[in-house]
């Protein structure tokens, strides 16, 4: 992994991506009011990027309204969102196939599930090592050499003759899809302070999309092409998207000079530093642990009692897509400044979908609106999480993205690896009850930081009730 950084030092532009060059250089040279100065916060030093000399000319500031959305061409909103998707769903191929993969390598339940796992090792391995790099190199060509990677690994994963192998490469198609994760604070850098929220919820709405779909999709390839077409297909998809980036991007300048190793430990020291990192991050270790769970374990409840096809997981996958439609509102609901409360209401929701599921295991019905209920809680949780975490500090915002998806990603294997041994050991009811408890828990820690913001110390000025951080801007000033 630190090969593809040392090669990615030394950058230059393509002609079709100027156009957006100046835009996105002005955004980074002042995204906040506090991240031109250097930042005591993560004991790092950050280096602005570049003015562009055409930001002296007012006229070249604003693309034309029906050109942006909120102060970002829509088009590439669009990309982004889609790219993050397509990129996110490497993750997710597996779950509809591991009755399956059970079948065709001998493998129990349990040990299916591992594949789960690993990958989501992966991507939390990918979170700490290469997502903190956003910050040091070109955006462009980072994302253009991971993909290069992933393609090559999902290549390795379709044509593998025994499971260990496809474990290995799954652990690697995992770390280089993180892809989305340098993206999703790409677009939260050009957008604007009163439109953050929303750029990142439509940014976020086509990866969950992608989550979701992605076991629609792996279902249908599935059962018309066999297993291996699923990571073929992908690999494919993976070159496409990479040339796609390639032209459209635009040059995104490095926030920091710091060497590789000092990035990684100013990543840490993020962590030390802002308390609003850690709690939303250990909110949504909660609320992801819970979501793994539920969709590592529904395709054996599926094809089991329901007596699915891989053609009706593929359908029931659809109908759990509908949670992405609520990214948008979140975001609109973080921009008028309604972090906190939503954040409780949504461990509410997610714990009673559990219950949802738990009593109505017998009917599809049931099981297929707790699936959307479990999904809307976890999006808003987390376009409410990053909405907080990307106004810490505007000059580290991929590092703590890095750290913020880390934390909560170790949730989520925990959950896969933990569902899978629930069901083996007694059903849906035990996946019920710890999907429930796991919000439940994050509810809990919730309400500490309800009762330090009525009593006003220092626990609740991590973030106000906007999501505004506090502290940690007075401390870099």
């Amino acid at each position: 992994m630190t090969d593809i950084a040392s090669h990615l030092l030394h950058g230059g532009s393509n002609p079709p991506a100027r156009a957006l060059q100046q835009s996105a250089g002005q955004r980074e040279a002042s995204p906040d009011r506090h991240s031109a100065r250097p930042s005591r916060t993560n004991g790092s030093r950050h280096e602005k990027a570049p003015v562009s000399p055409a930001s002296k000319n007012p006229s070249t500031r604003r693309p034309a309204p029906s050109a942006t959305t909120h102060g970002v061409p829509g088009w590439l909103v669009a990309l982004l969102a889609v790219a993050s998707g397509m990129t996110v769903a490497n993750l997710y191929y597996a779950q509809p196939l591991l009755s399956s993969l059970s079948r065709v390598f001998h493998l129990g339940t349990a040990a299916a599930g591992t594949l789960i796992t690993v990958t989501q090792i992966g991507y939390v391995a990918g979170m700490l090592l290469l997502v903190p790099l956003g910050d040091r190199l070109e955006k462009r060509r980072l994302v253009t050499a991971l993909l290069a990677v992933t393609t090559v690994a999902l290549a390795v994963a379709g044509t593998a003759a025994d499971f260990p192998v496809l474990l290995v490469a799954s652990l690697v198609s995992g770390a280089t899809s993180v892809v989305a994760q340098i993206l999703v604070p790409f677009a939260a850098g050009l957008a604007p302070d009163h439109a953050r929220g929303r750029v990142v919820g439509r940014v976020m709405s086509g990866l969950l999309a992608g989550i979701l779909l992605s076991r629609t999709v792996s279902s249908l390839v599935s059962d018309v092409a066999g297993w291996r077409y699923v990571y073929l297909g992908s690999a494919v998809l993976m070159a496409l998207l990479a040339l796609a980036l390639r032209a459209a991007l635009p040059r995104h300048a490095p926030t920091t000079s710091l060497p590789y190793s000092q990035v990684l430990r100013s990543t840490v020291r993020l962590l030390r530093t802002h308390p609003a990192l850690r709690r939303r991050g250990l909110y949504q270790a909660a609320m992801f642990g819970a979501f793994s769970a539920f969709w590592t374990t529904v395709s054996f409840l599926l094809t089991g009692p329901f007596h699915y096809s891989p053609i009706g997981v593929a359908v029931f996958a659809l109908v759990g897509a509908a949670g992405a439609a609520v990214a948008p509102t979140a975001g609109r609901w973080a921009d008028r400044g309604l972090v906190r409360p939503v954040t409780g209401i949504a461990f509410g929701v997610a714990a009673a979908a559990f219950a949802v599921a738990g009593f109505g295991q017998h009917s599809i019905v049931l099981i297929a609106l707790a699936a959307i209920l479990i999904d809307m809680a976890v999006q808003t949780a987390l376009i409410l999480g990053q909405h907080t975490v990307y106004q810490l500090d505007a000059a580290a915002r991929s590092r703590l993205n890095s750290a913020f998806i880390a934390v909560f990603f170790a949730g989520g294997a925990l959950g896969s690896q933990l569902g899978s041994l629930a069901y083996h050991a007694a059903g849906w009811t035990a996946v019920s009850v710890l999907g429930a408890a796991l919000p439940l828990v994050g509810l809990a820690y919730w309400g500490t930081e309800l009762r330090a913001a009525r009593k006003g110390t220092p626990a609740a000025t991590a973030h106000d009730s906007t999501g505004q951080h506090t502290t940690g801007q007075a401390a870099s000033r």
